[in-house]
């Protein structure tokens, strides 16, 4: 089997795909390992590193798209520039993508659809499910974890106050309003940061147990008003969000609008796995808020909980900062890198059996991240936000 590895070129991405530690375990499972040269350098792996676990360095990223059996990327595939030619079409009918494609964003509709059309086979990671025996390969916790941690430390960056309570010789400087949208992996962190950072906290979550969670690291919950048997689904022990029909939905931003209003940081990370983000804030909502007030919407690779956040950039609408980058978790390159080559790799050796990968279209893992196969879009979730 023959692995490659290619420099990310989404704009600012510094992560790559495997570190030294990985690639020295693929060659060691007996595969080849293509890496194009200097797309560790952004995460402070040297290209010298790979050589030393066995890779081969190849300087043309189109030789590795042709070659590879397999690729394994962070971003979802992109235009590159430098080529004039979208990643897609240096693929090649039968090859493997692993990747985070978020298939059922709309932005990513032309690029699923091109994919199936390709006939390249289509991972997603966003896709495995929580189940104890995917945790080692579970990218989006880990990539959740940074974007909680890095994505807060941007919000308390663009709001004109401290964040903290701050006593000083004129009087008594109030602490930060922080509002956490959903408090799955990244939520937890961001309030977890929030709180050392000296913020008054607060959350929702349509799920009980993500509510108790936030709750043990301090923040006071905002009641959604949903109930129970509408908000979550439950597989195992594992409470998933489900989503909502438009009346409920309605009445949680009905439920959050005062929240919102008060708020200098509103942190949005709710999800629905894999399918669109529930949008949570409305244009109306957003300007309601204080000038000089923040959103990180990190949820933006799935559509974004807020209305008006632009997909990829930094943007300030009714004078509130909305941070809407896709690629946070790539502001902490050499921890975000060594998290996700593990996890990356991890799926790569439960799927490969003989030297090449093989689905079992009975597992639970392979059914929830195949999004393309035999030239047909087969992910539930695409199919359902493409009206398919």
């Amino acid at each position: 089997m023959i692995v490659g590895i290619p420099k990310e070129i989404m704009h600012d991405e510094a992560r790559v795909a495997a570190i030294p530690d990985t690639v020295k375990k693929m060659v060691a499972d007996g595969a080849t390992v293509l890496f194009e040269k200097g797309a560790g350098e952004g995460s402070y792996y040297p290209d010298a590193d790979y050589v030393a676990a066995g890779a081969k360095i190849v300087e043309d990223c189109e030789e590795i798209f042709k070659q590879a059996d397999v690729i394994l990327k962070v971003k979802e595939p992109l235009f590159n520039e430098a080529k004039g030619k979208h990643e897609i079409d240096m693929m090649h009918k039968g090859q493997y993508i692993i990747t985070f494609i978020h298939p059922a964003s709309p932005v990513n509709h032309e690029m699923v659809k091109a994919m199936a059309k390709q006939g390249v086979i289509g991972l997603t990671l966003d896709g495995v499910p929580r189940i104890s025996r995917a945790q080692s390969m579970d990218a989006l916790s880990s990539m959740s974890t940074c974007a909680g941690y890095k994505g807060m430390l941007m919000g308390a960056s663009d709001i004109p106050k401290f964040m903290p309570l701050i006593g000083s010789a004129v009087g008594v400087i109030q602490p930060s309003n922080v509002l956490v949208l959903g408090t799955g992996v990244a939520g937890l962190r961001a309030v977890a940061t929030a709180k050392g950072l000296g913020a008054k906290v607060y959350s929702a979550d349509i799920r009980p147990s993500a509510n108790e969670q936030a709750m043990s690291l301090g923040a006071k919950i905002v009641p959604t008003g949903v109930p129970e048997e509408i908000a979550v689904r439950r597989v195992g022990v594992v409470e998933y969000a489900k989503r909502l029909p438009e009346e409920w939905l309605e009445k949680e931003r009905e439920a959050l609008a005062d929240a919102v209003k008060n708020a200098d940081i509103i942190f949005c990370s709710a999800l629905l796995q894999g399918q669109l983000a529930p949008t949570l804030l409305t244009d109306e909502m957003v300007a309601s808020m204080k000038p000089g007030s923040a959103i990180v919407d990190i949820s933006i690779d799935q559509g974004g909980n807020c209305a008006i956040t632009t997909p990829g950039i930094r943007d300030v609408k009714h004078g509130v900062v909305i941070e809407g980058i896709k690629n946070i978790p790539g502001q902490l390159p050499t921890s975000s890198t060594w998290m996700f080559a593990y996890n990356i790799y991890n799926l790569l050796k439960f799927l490969a059996k003989d030297g090449e990968v093989k689905l079992d279209m009975n597992d639970e893992i392979v059914q929830s991240i195949l999004v393309t196969l035999n030239g047909e879009i087969v992910h539930k979730g695409a199919r359902e936000a493409m009206g398919l």
